[in-house]
């Protein structure tokens, strides 16, 4: 059988296993090792199935992933994420709409000490929902902020997507963090834009709160204290050239645990869980990047990275034309898959067709990056939805999987304004990384 046609059949059956709600990692193992034994041998199958199990699990490079997982765990179970809302609730609080602004500023700032979506929507949702609720807040304003903010975790650095895409594709994951700062910055003023909009169509779903005077105010700054500096120590380490991403991770680690137990605010039970977390979560993405890197292999065999690139290239069409494509290809891939396994599968396809076209591998990380985020807000997948549901039913029975989901769709739009304005202006994303290096 010719290899093309192989790996189209294999692409394929992934479809179908995918449909039995089969795990991602191991779909992709299991088809990248038949296929690639029926072109090469049996003994060579098993030799790359062998050789990308422990490459994974022993990789160096790959190390930054558990230890900003575990920063992320460290962080929730310390408290930081109630004092960041504290503090941006005493400032947004009065404004209309002002405690989901508060929430959505919140989420940007724990992703910056978390990197992973899910943990950031189900911590503000215990912290925000139960706050916007005693205030009156509409259902659907309350958990679609929550939900649609904590997608803010994916682009935020340190972002586990971003890793595992600069891993991915040889990309510096300095760069790339770098890379994603200024976007979720305008990211987050965009989400607030929404929710001020909405708000002055219906004053109804965000009513005002309590206004602070300005002594509380500069007193709730205390509480950005802790994330501050673990950012500053994490991501200005990299940008100084003091630390690499796998030092920083390091360092991000044991800062938090320092102030942590230093302020007593991490019980031993708490730091128990984060260990957990931290391996139960890192055990998961780790098989799901060797069963790339194995499902990535037959690709490479097969040659369907190679003509699709040049068929690709053949066209007689303007290469923003071929991208707008390809990020409609990850926004309907996003809406019924997880960001990450996503991301994972498509790399060995698109890459070579957007390095062909002349794009910057960078603003492509960052971009598809914020095209699955729509992924984690829309149904059917929509992780952070069932994520914010579930974390709600235990304070707010009333609010429905439709509340959620109907809250969502300005936050979408927002999305969709922010990858317009980095798509023709690529700088917004290029200029740190240019800058750092």
């Amino acid at each position: 059988m010719e290899p093309t046609t192989l790996g189209i059949i294999g692409i394929f059956v992934m479809l179908a296993l995918l449909m039995t709600r089969m795990p991602v990692a191991y779909v992709m193992t299991l088809v990248g090792f038949g296929g690639f034994s029926m072109l090469i041998s049996v003994k060579g199958g098993l030799n790359l199935l062998s050789r990308s199990f422990y490459d994974t699990f022993s990789s160096y490079s790959l190390s930054t992933i558990p230890l900003f997982i575990l920063m992320g765990q460290l962080a929730f179970n310390s408290g930081i994420s109630r004092r960041l809302y504290n503090t941006a609730y005493h400032f947004l609080g009065h404004i209309q709409g002002g405690l989901a602004m508060a929430t959505v500023a919140a989420c940007t700032a724990f992703g910056s000490v978390c990197g992973s979506s899910p943990a950031t929507a189900a911590t503000m949702a215990t912290v925000g929902i139960p706050e916007m609720k005693r205030y009156g807040y509409s259902n659907s304003l309350a958990a679609g902020s929550v939900a649609s903010g904590g997608g803010l975790g994916m682009i935020m650095p340190p972002s586990i997507v971003l890793i595992v895409y600069g891993i991915l594709t040889e990309q510096s994951i300095g760069e790339l963090f770098m890379a994603g700062i200024i976007p979720s910055v305008v990211l987050t003023i965009l989400f607030i834009a929404a929710i001020s909009i909405i708000c002055k169509r219906d004053p109804s779903l965000g009513p005002k709160g309590e206004n602070f005077p300005l002594k509380a105010k500069l007193k709730s700054l205390l509480g950005l204290i802790d994330t501050i500096a673990v950012f500053g120590l994490v991501i200005g380490g990299m940008f100084f050239g003091f630390f690499t991403p796998n030092e920083s991770a390091a360092v991000g680690v044991l800062g938090i645990l320092v102030l942590s137990i230093a302020k007593r605010q991490l019980s031993w039970q708490a730091f128990v869980n984060s260990l957990y977390e931290t391996l139960r979560t890192s055990c998961m993405v780790l098989f799901l990047v060797a069963g790339a890197v194995i499902f990535g292999k037959f690709l490479a065999v097969t040659r369907i990275p190679f003509n699709v690139a040049e068929w690709t290239a053949s066209f007689d069409l303007h290469p923003l034309i071929i991208m707008a494509m390809i990020l409609m290809a990850y926004f309907i891939g996003g809406c019924i898959m997880d960001a990450l396994a996503l991301i994972m599968l498509t790399i060995p396809v698109f890459y070579p067709v957007i390095t062909t076209l002349g794009f910057d591998p960078i603003w492509f990380g960052v971009i598809i990056v914020l095209v699955t985020q729509i992924g984690v807000i829309t149904p059917p997948v929509g992780i952070n939805v069932y994520v914010v549901y579930g974390m709600a039913k235990k304070f707010a029975p009333e609010i429905s999987l439709e509340d959620i989901f109907k809250g969502t769709m300005p936050f979408l739009l927002a999305i969709i304004v922010g990858i317009i304005l980095f798509s023709m202006f690529p700088q917004i994303i290029l200029y740190l990384p240019q800058a750092m290096y």
